[in-house]
């Protein structure tokens, strides 16, 4: 693996309700490089919360500590909300899950993609037009000219999540966090939008932590996979071997995904094992 681009050790995520504290993530550790990383686990367990923690995006009543918190050679841990605006968009991007609640209904797709570029760079509107064009080529937009000027109710959900990769990447962040950005679109335009990431990712030289619920697109999209269960990452292997996974709750995934070469009456059910969240 490359040098780390991040490392967490011990990060974790905890609220307080009436019924005691509630742990979302527990002590996790991992590093990034130049790569593709996903995070995978049912919902709840912990993949969003991860990727917002290290943004510093948590909720004001979230209980965050780690005992590394690493960006490059800064300490996110220690990092100000003033340092954090200068690192979010510019040094580490993040693509959300539906551009239909991320973009600005009231602006043009245009004007929000060169905003994030003038945000972090001195640049006049000139120059931030051009490289926006630019930009929606890259990721493969017909005629960007036409787009530039349209509002994101006038856009594909496929277009919609094109237009959040450009406007995440337009900065040429180090690292990039796309939280399940491919679940909200089907299944054609899904491949499409992954060979776009993975061409734009590759060529930059970026580190990306994919998040995701879909076992078999992480096994052919990343390099490795973390397994998140209740907090916990309670595997780590490579991609390709996936399907040699050890852990019962891995296992328990795998073995309940339909395959078309194999008929079943029914699929097994994830028998759950309380030890899981000690060990």
């Amino acid at each position: 693996m490359s040098e780390p681009i991040l490392t967490v050790d011990g990060l974790s995520v905890s609220f307080r309700s009436p019924q005691g504290v509630v742990q979302a993530v527990r002590g996790i550790s991992f590093t990034v490089g130049r790569e593709k990383v996903g995070i995978v686990g049912e919902s709840g367990s912990g993949k969003s919360m991860t990727g917002r923690a290290i943004l510093k995006l948590t909720p004001p009543s979230a209980e965050v500590s780690a005992r590394v918190l690493r960006f490059r050679d800064i300490d996110l841990a220690a990092a100000d909300e003033r340092a954090m605006r200068g690192i979010r968009g510019d040094r580490i991007g993040m693509i959300l899950q539906d551009p239909k609640f991320a973009l600005n209904p009231v602006q043009t797709v245009g004007r929000q993609i060169a905003e994030a570029f003038r945000i972090h760079r001195s640049a006049s509107s000139a120059e931030a037009k051009e490289r926006t064009l630019a930009m929606l080529e890259a990721v493969k937009i017909r005629n960007p000219r036409r787009v530039f000027d349209l509002y994101p109710h006038e856009v594909s959900g496929g277009m919609g999540q094109r237009i959040m990769i450009a406007m995440m990447l337009i900065p040429e962040p180090d690292l990039l966090i796309a939280d399940e950005p491919t679940s909200a679109l089907d299944v054609t335009v899904r491949l499409s939008v992954l060979r776009i990431l993975d061409e734009l990712v590759s060529d930059r030289g970026l580190g990306l932590i994919f998040i995701s619920h879909d076992l078999n697109l992480v096994a052919t999209f990343c390099d490795r996979v973390l397994i998140m269960y209740a907090g916990r990452i309670v595997e780590s292997l490579p991609a390709v071997e996936l399907h040699r996974a050890q852990h019962p709750y891995t296992r328990g995934l795998l073995d309940s995904l339909p395959r078309i070469n194999e008929r079943r009456e029914r699929l097994p059910v994830l028998t759950r094992d309380p030890a899981w969240l000690t060990a």
